[in-house]
Protein backbone atom coordinates (compact mmCIF):
# COMPACT_ATOMS: atom_id res chain seq x y z
CA UNK A 1 0.00 0.00 0.00
CA UNK A 2 1.08 3.56 -0.60
CA UNK A 3 1.67 6.60 1.82
CA UNK A 4 -1.54 8.63 2.74
CA UNK A 5 -0.39 12.13 3.17
CA UNK A 6 -4.11 13.54 4.50
CA UNK A 7 -3.20 10.91 7.44
CA UNK A 8 -0.95 12.96 10.46
CA UNK A 9 2.44 11.56 10.81
CA UNK A 10 2.32 8.55 8.29
CA UNK A 11 5.07 7.90 5.87
CA UNK A 12 8.25 9.35 4.91
CA UNK A 13 7.21 11.79 3.41
CA UNK A 14 5.16 13.16 6.21
CA UNK A 15 5.35 16.99 6.45
CA UNK A 16 6.98 18.83 7.93
CA UNK A 17 10.60 17.20 7.62
CA UNK A 18 11.63 18.46 10.69
CA UNK A 19 12.39 17.64 14.28
CA UNK A 20 11.12 19.90 17.30
CA UNK A 21 8.31 20.36 19.27
CA UNK A 22 6.18 21.76 17.07
CA UNK A 23 6.96 20.12 13.69
CA UNK A 24 5.84 16.79 15.35
CA UNK A 25 2.45 18.50 16.84
CA UNK A 26 1.82 19.53 13.29
CA UNK A 27 2.58 15.99 11.36
CA UNK A 28 0.48 14.80 14.45
CA UNK A 29 -2.30 17.20 13.85
CA UNK A 30 -5.76 16.47 11.18
CA UNK A 31 -5.17 19.39 9.43
CA UNK A 32 -8.41 18.71 7.44
CA UNK A 33 -10.77 19.76 9.79
CA UNK A 34 -8.95 23.32 10.14
CA UNK A 35 -9.15 26.32 8.04
CA UNK A 36 -5.91 25.23 5.74
CA UNK A 37 -7.30 22.19 5.01
CA UNK A 38 -5.28 19.10 4.60
CA UNK A 39 -1.38 19.56 3.79
CA UNK A 40 -1.47 17.81 1.01
CA UNK A 41 -3.55 20.88 -0.37
CA UNK A 42 -1.61 23.55 1.27
CA UNK A 43 0.16 26.00 -1.41
CA UNK A 44 3.98 25.63 -1.93
CA UNK A 45 4.60 29.11 -0.63
CA UNK A 46 2.75 28.36 2.41
CA UNK A 47 5.12 24.93 2.94
CA UNK A 48 8.31 27.11 2.26
CA UNK A 49 7.40 29.71 4.78
CA UNK A 50 6.63 27.10 7.52
CA UNK A 51 10.14 24.46 6.23
CA UNK A 52 11.99 27.95 6.61
CA UNK A 53 10.31 28.97 10.08
CA UNK A 54 10.71 25.58 12.00
CA UNK A 55 13.94 25.06 12.63
CA UNK A 56 15.10 28.82 13.19
CA UNK A 57 16.49 30.22 16.46
CA UNK A 58 14.62 33.47 15.64
CA UNK A 59 11.09 33.64 17.40
CA UNK A 60 8.42 33.31 14.54
CA UNK A 61 4.82 33.50 13.89
CA UNK A 62 3.20 32.90 11.27
CA UNK A 63 -0.22 34.10 10.49
CA UNK A 64 -2.02 32.94 7.14
CA UNK A 65 -4.76 33.98 5.00
CA UNK A 66 -7.46 36.32 5.98
CA UNK A 67 -8.78 34.14 9.05
CA UNK A 68 -4.48 34.50 10.05
CA UNK A 69 -4.46 30.98 11.07
CA UNK A 70 -1.50 30.74 13.52
CA UNK A 71 1.68 28.34 12.98
CA UNK A 72 4.60 29.17 14.83
CA UNK A 73 8.10 27.90 15.75
CA UNK A 74 9.54 26.32 19.24
CA UNK A 75 11.53 29.68 19.58
CA UNK A 76 8.36 31.53 19.44
CA UNK A 77 6.66 29.33 21.95
CA UNK A 78 7.47 30.52 25.41
CA UNK A 79 6.63 34.13 24.31
CA UNK A 80 2.77 33.17 24.38
CA UNK A 81 2.81 30.90 27.40
CA UNK A 82 -0.33 28.95 28.46
CA UNK A 83 -2.15 30.21 24.85
CA UNK A 84 0.51 27.38 23.62
CA UNK A 85 -0.61 24.97 22.11
CA UNK A 86 -3.94 26.02 21.75
CA UNK A 87 -2.63 28.63 19.65
CA UNK A 88 -1.68 25.92 16.53
CA UNK A 89 -3.98 26.00 13.85
CA UNK A 90 -6.61 28.86 15.17
CA UNK A 91 -7.61 31.97 13.90
CA UNK A 92 -5.17 34.58 15.70
CA UNK A 93 -8.24 36.41 17.10
CA UNK A 94 -9.58 33.19 19.15
CA UNK A 95 -5.78 33.18 20.88
CA UNK A 96 -5.36 36.76 21.06
CA UNK A 97 -8.20 38.39 21.98
CA UNK A 98 -7.05 40.46 24.24
CA UNK A 99 -4.84 42.14 21.87
CA UNK A 100 -6.74 41.93 18.92
CA UNK A 101 -7.78 45.82 18.43
CA UNK A 102 -3.97 46.23 18.55
CA UNK A 103 -2.69 43.05 16.37
CA UNK A 104 -5.64 42.74 13.81
CA UNK A 105 -4.74 46.38 11.91
CA UNK A 106 -1.12 45.56 12.10
CA UNK A 107 -1.72 42.35 10.21
CA UNK A 108 -3.98 43.24 7.79
CA UNK A 109 -1.82 46.26 6.98
CA UNK A 110 0.79 43.79 5.80
CA UNK A 111 -1.50 41.20 4.10
CA UNK A 112 -3.91 43.83 1.94
CA UNK A 113 -0.96 46.38 1.18
CA UNK A 114 2.16 43.84 0.80
CA UNK A 115 4.25 46.54 3.15
CA UNK A 116 6.60 45.41 6.12
CA UNK A 117 5.61 46.75 9.20
CA UNK A 118 8.65 47.09 11.90
CA UNK A 119 9.32 48.24 15.19
CA UNK A 120 11.57 48.25 18.03
CA UNK A 121 10.46 47.84 21.50
CA UNK A 122 6.43 47.94 20.67
CA UNK A 123 3.68 47.30 23.97
CA UNK A 124 1.61 44.90 23.77
CA UNK A 125 -0.75 44.14 26.35
CA UNK A 126 -1.38 39.99 27.18
CA UNK A 127 -2.41 37.72 28.98
CA UNK A 128 0.09 34.66 28.48
CA UNK A 129 -0.12 33.48 32.48
CA UNK A 130 -3.41 34.09 33.34
CA UNK A 131 -3.16 37.76 34.26
CA UNK A 132 -2.42 40.55 32.14
CA UNK A 133 1.22 41.79 31.50
CA UNK A 134 2.80 44.85 29.61
CA UNK A 135 5.13 43.19 27.25
CA UNK A 136 7.63 44.75 24.52
CA UNK A 137 8.76 43.05 21.44
CA UNK A 138 11.04 43.81 18.49
CA UNK A 139 8.88 43.32 15.28
CA UNK A 140 9.02 42.31 11.66
CA UNK A 141 6.20 41.40 10.02
CA UNK A 142 6.31 40.92 6.56
CA UNK A 143 4.02 39.31 3.46
CA UNK A 144 4.49 35.59 2.32
CA UNK A 145 3.73 35.84 -1.72
CA UNK A 146 3.53 33.00 -3.99
CA UNK A 147 5.28 32.72 -7.23
CA UNK A 148 2.71 35.19 -8.69
CA UNK A 149 3.01 38.02 -6.03
CA UNK A 150 -0.45 36.39 -4.47
CA UNK A 151 0.10 37.53 -0.48
CA UNK A 152 -0.74 34.30 1.33
CA UNK A 153 -0.49 35.37 5.07
CA UNK A 154 1.91 37.29 7.46
CA UNK A 155 5.66 36.31 8.73
CA UNK A 156 6.27 37.94 12.19
CA UNK A 157 9.77 37.66 13.25
CA UNK A 158 9.43 39.08 16.73
CA UNK A 159 11.83 39.55 19.92
CA UNK A 160 10.69 39.78 23.40
CA UNK A 161 12.68 42.97 24.75
CA UNK A 162 10.26 43.12 27.97
CA UNK A 163 13.01 42.38 30.34
CA UNK A 164 15.47 44.65 28.83
CA UNK A 165 12.96 47.59 28.35
CA UNK A 166 11.88 47.25 32.49
CA UNK A 167 15.66 46.82 33.49
CA UNK A 168 16.04 50.65 31.32
CA UNK A 169 13.32 51.80 33.10
CA UNK A 170 14.25 50.72 36.40
CA UNK A 171 17.91 51.78 35.95
CA UNK A 172 16.52 55.17 34.41
CA UNK A 173 14.64 55.54 37.76
CA UNK A 174 17.07 54.56 39.70
CA UNK A 175 19.70 57.22 37.77
CA UNK A 176 16.80 59.87 38.98
CA UNK A 177 16.45 58.84 42.36
CA UNK A 178 20.30 58.84 42.26
CA UNK A 179 20.69 62.06 41.01
CA UNK A 180 18.26 63.80 43.13
CA UNK A 181 19.85 62.09 46.33
CA UNK A 182 23.14 63.70 45.06
CA UNK A 183 21.84 67.85 43.77
CA UNK A 184 20.02 67.11 47.80
CA UNK A 185 24.19 66.56 49.06
CA UNK A 186 25.04 69.15 46.49
CA UNK A 187 27.25 66.92 44.65
CA UNK A 188 27.94 67.54 41.39
CA UNK A 189 29.41 64.77 40.05
CA UNK A 190 32.56 62.58 39.40
CA UNK A 191 35.73 63.37 36.94
CA UNK A 192 38.39 60.68 35.52
CA UNK A 193 40.84 62.92 33.93
CA UNK A 194 43.59 60.27 31.89
CA UNK A 195 46.77 62.08 32.43
CA UNK A 196 49.05 61.02 29.88
CA UNK A 197 46.41 60.77 27.03
CA UNK A 198 44.75 64.60 28.50
CA UNK A 199 41.39 63.17 28.24
CA UNK A 200 38.57 64.40 30.77
CA UNK A 201 36.11 62.28 31.35
CA UNK A 202 33.09 63.11 33.72
CA UNK A 203 29.18 62.51 33.56
CA UNK A 204 26.52 64.32 32.41
CA UNK A 205 25.26 66.55 35.67
CA UNK A 206 29.61 67.53 36.05
CA UNK A 207 29.75 68.31 32.33
CA UNK A 208 26.64 70.68 32.22
CA UNK A 209 27.67 72.72 35.31
CA UNK A 210 31.50 72.79 33.20
CA UNK A 211 29.66 74.29 30.33
CA UNK A 212 30.75 71.21 27.99
CA UNK A 213 28.56 69.11 26.04
CA UNK A 214 27.10 66.09 28.07
CA UNK A 215 28.83 63.85 24.66
CA UNK A 216 32.00 65.05 25.65
CA UNK A 217 32.15 64.37 29.13
CA UNK A 218 31.47 60.56 28.12
CA UNK A 219 33.73 60.15 25.47
CA UNK A 220 36.43 62.12 26.73
CA UNK A 221 37.89 66.11 26.11
CA UNK A 222 40.67 67.93 26.96
CA UNK A 223 41.67 68.96 30.35
CA UNK A 224 41.64 72.77 29.40
CA UNK A 225 37.66 72.36 27.86
CA UNK A 226 36.72 72.64 31.58
CA UNK A 227 39.25 74.93 32.90
CA UNK A 228 37.52 77.47 30.35
CA UNK A 229 34.17 76.74 32.25
CA UNK A 230 35.93 77.96 35.53
CA UNK A 231 35.67 81.59 36.48
CA UNK A 232 38.45 83.69 34.45
CA UNK A 233 40.33 84.57 37.55
CA UNK A 234 40.42 81.14 39.31
CA UNK A 235 41.81 79.64 35.90
CA UNK A 236 45.62 79.81 37.07
CA UNK A 237 45.19 79.51 40.83
CA UNK A 238 43.30 75.47 39.69
CA UNK A 239 45.93 74.73 36.67
CA UNK A 240 48.62 74.90 39.33
CA UNK A 241 46.70 73.24 42.39
CA UNK A 242 46.19 70.46 39.46
CA UNK A 243 50.00 70.38 38.69
CA UNK A 244 51.25 70.81 42.27
CA UNK A 245 48.96 68.19 43.41
CA UNK A 246 50.21 65.75 40.16
CA UNK A 247 54.10 66.53 40.84
CA UNK A 248 53.88 65.88 44.23
CA UNK A 249 51.59 63.59 45.02
CA UNK A 250 49.63 65.32 47.49
CA UNK A 251 45.58 65.23 47.67
CA UNK A 252 43.88 67.95 45.57
CA UNK A 253 41.63 70.07 47.87
CA UNK A 254 40.31 73.25 46.16
CA UNK A 255 37.15 75.94 45.87
CA UNK A 256 36.35 77.82 43.30
CA UNK A 257 33.88 79.40 40.85
CA UNK A 258 32.61 78.16 37.94
CA UNK A 259 30.21 80.34 34.99
CA UNK A 260 27.66 78.34 33.62
CA UNK A 261 26.16 79.07 29.94
CA UNK A 262 24.09 82.33 30.84
CA UNK A 263 26.53 83.79 33.23
CA UNK A 264 25.25 82.35 36.61
CA UNK A 265 28.16 81.59 39.26
CA UNK A 266 28.39 78.40 41.06
CA UNK A 267 31.00 78.36 43.86
CA UNK A 268 32.32 74.62 43.96
CA UNK A 269 35.00 72.30 45.99
CA UNK A 270 36.48 69.49 44.23
CA UNK A 271 38.77 66.70 45.65
CA UNK A 272 40.88 64.09 44.10
CA UNK A 273 44.06 62.38 43.84
CA UNK A 274 46.59 61.38 41.29
CA UNK A 275 47.58 57.21 40.72
CA UNK A 276 50.26 56.45 39.38
CA UNK A 277 51.36 53.67 36.97
CA UNK A 278 54.25 50.85 37.73
CA UNK A 279 56.95 53.20 36.60
CA UNK A 280 55.62 55.84 38.99
CA UNK A 281 54.31 58.10 36.04
CA UNK A 282 51.04 60.00 36.51
CA UNK A 283 48.39 58.02 35.17
CA UNK A 284 45.02 58.86 36.07
CA UNK A 285 43.57 62.03 38.37
CA UNK A 286 39.95 61.09 39.67
CA UNK A 287 37.71 62.61 41.87
CA UNK A 288 34.39 64.20 43.11
CA UNK A 289 32.66 67.97 42.97
CA UNK A 290 30.11 69.44 45.07
CA UNK A 291 28.07 72.27 44.53
CA UNK A 292 29.42 75.18 48.24
CA UNK A 293 27.44 78.11 46.67
CA UNK A 294 24.67 78.38 49.51
CA UNK A 295 27.52 77.39 52.22
CA UNK A 296 29.35 80.41 50.26
CA UNK A 297 26.91 82.49 50.04
CA UNK A 298 25.79 81.82 54.24
CA UNK A 299 29.36 82.80 54.72
CA UNK A 300 29.25 86.07 52.82
CA UNK A 301 26.07 86.22 54.87
CA UNK A 302 27.67 86.07 58.17
CA UNK A 303 30.15 88.53 56.91
CA UNK A 304 28.12 90.95 55.68
CA UNK A 305 26.43 90.98 58.90
CA UNK A 306 29.55 91.20 61.12
CA UNK A 307 30.66 94.13 59.49
CA UNK A 308 27.12 95.57 59.28
CA UNK A 309 26.45 95.24 63.26
CA UNK A 310 29.84 97.04 63.74
CA UNK A 311 28.56 99.80 61.06
CA UNK A 312 25.44 99.53 63.23
CA UNK A 313 26.76 100.69 66.59
CA UNK A 314 29.06 103.10 65.53
CA UNK A 315 25.99 105.08 63.74
CA UNK A 316 23.92 104.30 66.88
CA UNK A 317 26.73 106.89 68.76
CA UNK A 318 26.81 109.46 65.82
CA UNK A 319 23.05 109.43 65.87
CA UNK A 320 23.13 110.13 70.08
CA UNK A 321 25.62 112.50 69.50
CA UNK A 322 23.81 114.25 67.07
CA UNK A 323 20.48 113.82 69.05
CA UNK A 324 21.81 115.29 72.24
CA UNK A 325 23.54 118.47 70.26
CA UNK A 326 20.11 118.62 68.32
CA UNK A 327 17.93 118.71 71.97
CA UNK A 328 20.71 121.30 73.50
CA UNK A 329 20.26 123.68 70.78
CA UNK A 330 16.78 123.93 70.92
CA UNK A 331 15.75 123.45 74.32
CA UNK A 332 15.08 126.20 77.14
CA UNK A 333 15.38 124.49 80.06
CA UNK A 334 17.14 120.87 81.18
CA UNK A 335 13.34 119.34 81.24
CA UNK A 336 12.53 120.82 77.23
CA UNK A 337 15.68 119.16 76.52
CA UNK A 338 15.11 115.58 78.69
CA UNK A 339 11.74 115.67 76.95
CA UNK A 340 13.50 116.57 73.17
CA UNK A 341 16.00 113.78 73.49
CA UNK A 342 13.21 110.87 74.41
CA UNK A 343 11.08 112.10 71.80
CA UNK A 344 13.70 112.13 69.20
CA UNK A 345 15.81 108.76 70.71
CA UNK A 346 11.76 106.93 70.21
CA UNK A 347 11.43 108.16 66.66
CA UNK A 348 14.55 106.75 66.26
CA UNK A 349 13.73 103.53 67.14
CA UNK A 350 10.34 103.67 65.00
CA UNK A 351 12.74 104.13 62.13
CA UNK A 352 15.15 101.16 63.27
CA UNK A 353 12.35 98.78 63.31
CA UNK A 354 11.87 99.86 59.47
CA UNK A 355 14.82 98.12 58.69
CA UNK A 356 15.81 95.42 61.12
CA UNK A 357 14.07 92.97 58.69
CA UNK A 358 16.36 93.91 56.40
CA UNK A 359 19.23 92.98 58.33
CA UNK A 360 17.33 90.00 60.01
CA UNK A 361 16.63 88.46 56.99
CA UNK A 362 12.85 88.60 58.06
CA UNK A 363 11.52 90.85 55.09
CA UNK A 364 8.41 88.93 55.44
CA UNK A 365 7.81 90.92 58.60
CA UNK A 366 7.60 94.23 56.97
CA UNK A 367 3.95 95.95 56.62
CA UNK A 368 2.65 97.94 53.91
CA UNK A 369 3.01 101.66 54.19
CA UNK A 370 3.48 104.71 51.63
CA UNK A 371 6.25 106.87 50.45
CA UNK A 372 5.32 110.20 52.41
CA UNK A 373 4.98 107.74 55.67
CA UNK A 374 8.03 105.98 55.38
CA UNK A 375 10.23 109.55 54.69
CA UNK A 376 8.62 111.05 57.64
CA UNK A 377 9.47 107.97 59.65
CA UNK A 378 12.85 107.84 59.09
CA UNK A 379 13.63 111.49 59.60
CA UNK A 380 11.68 112.84 62.70
CA UNK A 381 14.42 111.56 64.86
CA UNK A 382 16.55 114.87 63.17
CA UNK A 383 13.49 117.79 63.15
CA UNK A 384 14.39 120.78 65.40
CA UNK A 385 11.27 122.38 64.80
CA UNK A 386 12.47 124.94 61.91
CA UNK A 387 10.23 124.55 59.52
CA UNK A 388 12.93 124.50 56.79
CA UNK A 389 15.31 121.93 58.35
CA UNK A 390 13.74 119.01 56.84
CA UNK A 391 11.31 119.69 54.00
CA UNK A 392 9.50 116.25 52.25
CA UNK A 393 6.53 116.85 49.14
CA UNK A 394 5.23 114.43 47.25
CA UNK A 395 1.79 112.30 46.26
CA UNK A 396 1.10 109.56 47.84
CA UNK A 397 2.50 106.38 46.56
CA UNK A 398 2.20 102.56 48.32
CA UNK A 399 4.86 100.83 49.43
CA UNK A 400 4.64 96.98 49.52
CA UNK A 401 5.34 94.61 52.32
CA UNK A 402 8.48 93.89 50.08
CA UNK A 403 9.79 96.90 49.49
CA UNK A 404 9.43 98.99 52.79
CA UNK A 405 12.79 97.25 54.08
CA UNK A 406 14.87 98.38 51.16
CA UNK A 407 13.70 102.12 50.48
CA UNK A 408 13.62 102.36 54.09
CA UNK A 409 17.48 101.17 54.73
CA UNK A 410 18.39 103.62 51.86
CA UNK A 411 17.05 106.90 53.47
CA UNK A 412 18.44 105.81 56.69
CA UNK A 413 21.66 105.09 55.38
CA UNK A 414 21.88 108.46 53.82
CA UNK A 415 20.01 110.29 56.79
CA UNK A 416 22.82 108.86 58.76
CA UNK A 417 25.68 109.81 56.70
CA UNK A 418 23.89 113.86 56.59
CA UNK A 419 23.94 113.60 60.28
CA UNK A 420 27.80 112.49 60.44
CA UNK A 421 29.10 114.44 57.61
CA UNK A 422 26.43 116.36 55.56
CA UNK A 423 23.42 118.96 55.80
CA UNK A 424 22.53 117.47 59.41
CA UNK A 425 25.91 118.01 60.97
CA UNK A 426 25.31 122.10 60.68
CA UNK A 427 22.97 123.95 62.43
CA UNK A 428 22.01 125.40 59.32
CA UNK A 429 21.72 122.78 57.37
CA UNK A 430 18.40 121.05 55.31
CA UNK A 431 16.97 118.72 53.12
CA UNK A 432 14.43 118.66 50.95
CA UNK A 433 13.26 115.35 49.99
CA UNK A 434 10.79 115.05 46.88
CA UNK A 435 9.13 112.46 44.81
CA UNK A 436 6.63 111.70 42.36
CA UNK A 437 5.71 108.48 40.46
CA UNK A 438 4.29 108.03 36.40
CA UNK A 439 3.29 105.21 34.96
CA UNK A 440 6.22 102.72 35.24
CA UNK A 441 8.34 104.52 37.56
CA UNK A 442 8.58 106.22 41.02
CA UNK A 443 11.35 108.71 41.27
CA UNK A 444 12.18 110.45 44.71
CA UNK A 445 15.10 113.43 44.89
CA UNK A 446 16.98 114.00 48.05
CA UNK A 447 18.59 117.51 48.30
CA UNK A 448 20.94 118.52 50.93
CA UNK A 449 21.92 122.19 51.59
CA UNK A 450 23.88 124.70 54.09
CA UNK A 451 26.66 121.59 55.01
CA UNK A 452 30.11 121.30 55.19
CA UNK A 453 31.35 122.46 51.53
CA UNK A 454 32.16 119.59 49.42
CA UNK A 455 35.79 120.01 47.97
CA UNK A 456 35.85 116.53 46.26
CA UNK A 457 33.78 113.58 45.19
CA UNK A 458 34.55 110.94 47.85
CA UNK A 459 37.72 108.94 46.69
CA UNK A 460 36.44 105.59 48.21
CA UNK A 461 32.74 104.34 49.03
CA UNK A 462 32.00 103.89 52.36
CA UNK A 463 30.02 100.69 53.97
CA UNK A 464 26.75 102.99 54.54
CA UNK A 465 27.11 104.23 51.03
CA UNK A 466 27.42 100.25 49.55
CA UNK A 467 24.44 99.43 51.73
CA UNK A 468 22.31 101.93 50.20
CA UNK A 469 23.31 101.31 46.72
CA UNK A 470 22.79 97.83 47.09
CA UNK A 471 19.12 98.34 49.16
CA UNK A 472 18.23 100.22 45.63
CA UNK A 473 19.67 98.14 43.31
CA UNK A 474 19.51 94.29 44.21
CA UNK A 475 16.32 94.34 46.29
CA UNK A 476 14.05 97.33 44.49
CA UNK A 477 15.56 96.61 40.83
CA UNK A 478 16.02 100.15 40.93
CA UNK A 479 18.98 103.13 40.26
CA UNK A 480 20.69 105.54 42.48
CA UNK A 481 22.95 108.78 41.62
CA UNK A 482 25.11 111.19 43.82
CA UNK A 483 25.65 113.95 42.50
CA UNK A 484 28.24 115.85 45.01
CA UNK A 485 27.96 119.46 44.72
CA UNK A 486 30.11 121.81 46.78
CA UNK A 487 27.03 123.13 48.32
CA UNK A 488 25.93 119.20 49.18
CA UNK A 489 24.62 116.26 48.03
CA UNK A 490 22.11 115.25 45.33
CA UNK A 491 20.58 112.16 45.98
CA UNK A 492 18.41 110.54 42.94
CA UNK A 493 16.49 107.51 42.84
CA UNK A 494 14.75 105.39 40.81
CA UNK A 495 12.53 102.35 41.21
CA UNK A 496 9.63 100.13 39.19
CA UNK A 497 6.31 101.57 40.51
CA UNK A 498 5.46 97.39 40.24
CA UNK A 499 8.66 96.86 42.23
CA UNK A 500 7.78 99.28 44.98
CA UNK A 501 4.30 98.28 45.24
CA UNK A 502 5.23 94.58 45.57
Amino acid sequence: MGNNPDRPGEGKSAFPPTSGELASLMRARDWSTTHLGPIADWPQHLKSAVTLMLPADAQIVLFWGAEFIALYNDAYAPTIGDKHPKALGRPARESWTELWDDLEPLLRRVLETGETVSAKDRPFYIERHGYPENVYFDISYSPVRSDTGEIGGVLCIVSETTERVVAQAELAKAQERLTLALSAAGMVGTFDWHVQSDTFYSDARFAEMFSVDAEKGVKGAPLAEYLAGLYPEDVERIAKAVDHAVKNRERYVQEYRVMKKGGDVRWVEARGECLYDRDGKPDRFVGVVVDVTSQKNAQERQRLLAREADHRVKNIFANFHSLISLSARSARTPQEMAQALRGRMDALLRAKDLIRPGIMGTEHESERTTVDALVRTVLQPYEDGSPNRIIVSGPKVPVGAKSVTGLALALHETATNAVKYGALSLPNGSIHVTWDANQDDFHLEWDEIGGPIIEARPQSRGFGTILTERSVTSELRGKIEHDWRRNGLKLTLSVPLKQLAG
